[in-house]
C-alpha cells in the first residue's frame, strides 16, 4: 500500500509541475526571495551602514551563487536550488514511508542540504586554487613594483608567467588602467574587489596606501609571506582534520548500522524502535544529531584563514 501511495505522489508532483509550468530557474527565483524578501529602502540603509545584519542564509547563498558565478558555473546555482527542493520532498517521502512523522523535519532538511554541500565543495577548490595562484603572483609583483616603483608596470611584465584564473584577474587590472581610466587607485580598489581573500585585501590596501607614501613598499613582501605561512599551516594540520571527518563519518555510520543489526540481534527491541512513538522520537533525534554536527564538523575541520 506505501508503494502505491508513492506512486501516486510522484504522479501528483509532477502533474503540479506541469500544470504550474515550473522551471529550474522559477524555483530558484521563488527560494531566493522566500530566503531574502524584499527589503525596504531603510533596511537596505541599515545594512549598507552595518546597522542591520542580513540573514545568514541570504548572506550564505549570495555568496554560493557569487562564487559559482566567478567560476563560470553560474548555472549551477540554479540547478543546485532545483535539486535541492526535489532532494526536500523526497527526504519527506522517505520518512512518511517508514512511517515515522518526526522524521519529516529532519530528513527534509538534511536532503536539501545535500545539493548546497556539494557546491560549497566546488567553491572550495576554487578558492584553493586562487591562494595557489596568489601567492606566485603576488611574490613576482611585488619584486617587480619594489624595482619599478609603478604597479602597472610591474603587473604588465608578469602578467604572463600568471595562471588562470588569476591571470585574467590582473590582466583586467591592467586594460582599465591603460584604456579606461588612469586612476590607479581605484584600480586597485576594483581589482580588490574580485578576490575574497583577506591577505589579499591587505595587499591592496597597502598598494594604494603605496600610491601617497612610497617608503611603505617594504611592508609588501611581509604580507604576501602571510599566503606561504597560511598554505605551510594548513598542510601540517592537513592530516589531522582528514582523520578527524573518517572519524565522525565512522561514528555516524556506527550510529545508523546499529539499527538494521538491532533486527538481527532482538526483533522486540527493533520493533519497539521503529513501530512505537518512543523510539520514533528517539530516531528522529538522532537523525537531528548527526545533521546538527555533521554542519559543526565541516565548519571545525575547514582550513585555516588568515584574520586581520
Amino acid at each position: 500500500m506505501t508503494f502505491i501511495y508513492f506512486i501516486c505522489f510522484l504522479l501528483i508532483t509532477a502533474g503540479t509541475i506541469i500544470l504550474l509550468r515550473l522551471n529550474p530557474e522559477k524555483i530558484t527565483n521563488d527560494l531566493m526571495r522566500f530566503v531574502s524578501p524584499k527589503q525596504t529602502l531603510r533596511d537596505q540603509v541599515l545594512t549598507a551602514r552595518g546597522k542591520k545584519r542580513s540573514r545568514k542564509l541570504t548572506v550564505e547563498l549570495n555568496r554560493i551563487r557569487d562564487a559559482l558565478e566567478q567560476t563560470g558555473k553560474g548555472s549551477l546555482f540554479t540547478i543546485t536550488c532545483a535539486a535541492s527542493v526535489v532532494l526536500m520532498i523526497f527526504g519527506c517521502i522517505i520518512a512518511v514511508m517508514i512511517d515515522n512523522a518526526f522524521l519529516i523535519p529532519v530528513f527534509a532538511v538534511a536532503f536539501a542540504m545535500i545539493p548546497f554541500a556539494y557546491a560549497k565543495r566546488t567553491v572550495s577548490f576554487y578558492d584553493n586554487h586562487i591562494k595557489e595562484e596568489l601567492e606566485t603572483a603576488l611574490s613576482i609583483i611585488t619584486t617587480s613594483y619594489v624595482r619599478t616603483d609603478d604597479i602597472v608596470t610591474a603587473v604588465r611584465e608578469n602578467v604572463q608567467y600568471l595562471k588562470p584564473p588569476v591571470k585574467d584577474i590582473f590582466a583586467g587590472f591592467v586594460a582599465e588602467n591603460m584604456m579606461i581610466s588612469s586612476d590607479v587607485k581605484q584600480s586597485i580598489r576594483h581589482l580588490k574587489e574580485k578576490v575574497s581573500n583577506s591577505i589579499f585585501d591587505e595587499w591592496c590596501d597597502t598598494l594604494i596606501a603605496c600610491q601617497d607614501d612610497r617608503t611603505l613598499k617594504d611592508t609588501l613582501m611581509p604580507t604576501v609571506a602571510k599566503l606561504t605561512d597560511v598554505r605551510i599551516v594548513n598542510n601540517e594540520i592537513k592530516g589531522m582534520l582528514s582523520a578527524a571527518r573518517t572519524e565522525y563519518w565512522m561514528m555516524a555510520a556506527m550510529v545508523v548500522g546499529n539499527i538494521p543489526l538491532l533486527y538481527f540481534l532482538n526483533k522486540d527491541w527493533y520493533a519497539a524502535l521503529m513501530f512505537t512513538t518512543p523510539g520514533k522520537i528517539v530516531l528522529a533525534v538522532c537523525a537531528l544529531a548527526i545533521v546538527v554536527t555533521a554542519v559543526l564538523m565541516f565548519r571545525y575541520t575547514k582550513q585555516v584563514e588568515y584574520k586581520k
